[in-house]
């Protein structure tokens, strides 16, 4: 798995993400080649973490729109597309331009056959580009450390979290890192609600061929740990804890997740491979 190299392109994010989907389709990777995945990363500190060594088998490649490089076009993405969370807020235009062809972006893909993934601001982003509302600073608070979340009979015959709810077995609740203070209120219409917390009702969603996580499973207890010294409503030894006391099971859903995304890309790639 390889960063995007050659020259960064720069980039000015001023217009919406058009596309006419009736006579073209996403691009995919021709017979012999890995599946290609496209993963944004809006930020420094929110990258892939340990999906970097948990997606076997596909070729990644990273935009960094934070410093400039050009988002790719809906046919441009590959065989599965990867939004990453961020210290902005989903609604952050002024402060963050790329955002908004971001979420056209989004918008787009989820209404194709490619699947895409949605961490933390990458599942609000989803959330608000398919019609659904995001609350910045929602009253419940912080979020953070190892949370439990709540399987709901929809997802145990989903395709990406199914095997989430079989490793959890009897109990139905998965424990995943979090971290985040802004949150989905209002799913988008059509979406079909996956899980909950104790604290934020709408953990994890699908519309189209999207999905929307709001827990973090890519995260590491030294991630974690960063974003808690930064976040002055964090207390940053209570989440080391928790991580160091879960540590198995936290990395179980983590990998089961990410696992399950890349059986999706396989999937679209061999679909769309002309018959030999």
């Amino acid at each position: 798995m390889t960063e995007a190299s050659g020259t960064r392109r720069r980039a000015h994010y001023r217009c919406r993400v058009i596309v006419d989907l009736s006579d073209r389709v996403p691009h995919s990777a021709p017979a012999g080649t890995a599946p290609r995945v496209t993963v944004v990363q809006n930020g420094p500190d929110v990258g892939l973490d340990r999906f970097a060594h948990w997606l076997p088998g596909v070729d990644v490649q990273v935009v960094r729109p934070d410093l400039g490089e050009a988002l790719p076009g809906p046919t441009e993405v590959g065989d599965g597309l990867l939004v990453l969370g961020g210290q902005m807020s989903a609604h952050d235009d002024e402060a963050a331009p790329w955002l908004r062809p971001l979420r056209d972006l989004l918008a787009v893909v989820s209404a194709t056959d490619v699947p895409a993934l949605g961490i933390c601001l990458g599942a609000q982003l989803l959330a608000v580009a398919r019609g659904g509302r995001v609350q910045v600073a929602a009253p419940p608070g912080c979020e953070a450390g190892v949370i439990d979340v709540r399987w709901r009979p929809e997802a145990a015959q989903d395709a990406l979290v199914a095997p989430l709810v079989a490793l959890a077995g009897a109990a139905r609740t998965s424990p995943l890192p979090s971290m985040h203070s802004d949150a989905v209120v209002d799913l988008p219409r059509g979406a079909v609600w996956l899980a909950a917390s104790s604290t934020y009702p709408f953990q994890a969603f699908r519309v189209g061929s999207a999905w929307g996580l709001q827990f973090h499973p890519e995260a590491g207890t030294p991630t974690l740990r960063t974003w808690a010294e930064g976040n002055d409503q964090v207390d940053t030894d209570t989440v080391v804890e928790q991580m160091t006391a879960r540590a198995a099971e936290v990395e179980a859903a983590g990998r089961a997740v990410a696992q399950a995304f890349v059986n999706l890309v396989h999937d679209h790639a061999e679909a769309r491979r002309p018959p030999a």
